[in-house]
C-alpha cells in the first residue's frame, strides 16, 4: 500500500515537471482502483455497477483539470481520493440518491497529518457580523449550532429551499472574505 502511494506521488511529480510518460504510467495504474471503488460505492447505493465507468471518467477529468491544486509536498492518494469520494457523491446524488461514503473506506490512504488550526469562537462570531441578517441566523443556525435545514427553516418561518439558499449564499460571501485575507 505505502509502496503504491510513493509511487503515485513520485508519478504525479514527474507529470507537474512536464513529463507525460509518466502521467500516463499514473492515469494507467490509478485507473483499476477507481474503477473498483466506484463500483464498490454504487453496489452499496444500491445502483447498478455498469456506471461505474462514467464516474471513473469524471474523477479523471477532475484530476487533469485541478493537478495544479495539488501541494507536491504532499501524498498523492489523499487528495486523489478525495476527488474520487466527492465524484461518487455527485453522481449519486445526480440520480437522485443520497448515500453515506464511509471515510474509512479511505482512511488506510490518509496519512497523519497536523491538524490544521481552527478559527476561534470569537472569530467565527466577527465573520459572522459581517453578514446580512437572514444569511448570518442560518449560518448560525446550521454551522455553528449544528441545527437541520429542516428546523432552521422552521425556526425562522423560511422555506427549507430557502434556507439552503441563504446558507450558500452566506458561505460564499463568507469564502470570499477570506480570501481577501
Amino acid at each position: 500500500m505505502r509502496e503504491r502511494d510513493d509511487e503515485w506521488t513520485g508519478l504525479m511529480r514527474s507529470a507537474m515537471s512536464g513529463d507525460s510518460a509518466a502521467y500516463h504510467r499514473l492515469l494507467k495504474a490509478v485507473t483499476p482502483v477507481l474503477r473498483a471503488a466506484a463500483r464498490r460505492g454504487l453496489a452499496r447505493a444500491g445502483q447498478p455497477i455498469d456506471q461505474s465507468e462514467d464516474i471513473v471518467q469524471d474523477i479523471l477529468l477532475a484530476v487533469h483539470l485541478k493537478r495544479q491544486t495539488w501541494d507536491t509536498s504532499a501524498p498523492f492518494a489523499p487528495w486523489l481520493f478525495a476527488i474520487a469520494r466527492n465524484k461518487l457523491i455527485d453522481a449519486l446524488r445526480r440520480r437522485g440518491k443520497r448515500i453515506f461514503v464511509n471515510i474509512d473506506d479511505f482512511a488506510e490512504t490518509l496519512p497523519g497529518e497536523p491538524v490544521e488550526q481552527t478559527a476561534s469562537a470569537s472569530e467565527v462570531a466577527a465573520q459572522l457580523q459581517t453578514l446580512p441578517a437572514r444569511q448570518r441566523d442560518v449560518l448560525q443556525s446550521i454551522a455553528v449550532d449544528s441545527a437541520s435545514i429542516k428546523d432552521t427553516a422552521a425556526r425562522f418561518s423560511m422555506s427549507e429551499g430557502a434556507v439552503r439558499v441563504a446558507l450558500h449564499r452566506g458561505l460564499a460571501a463568507l469564502t470570499a472574505k477570506l480570501r481577501e485575507q
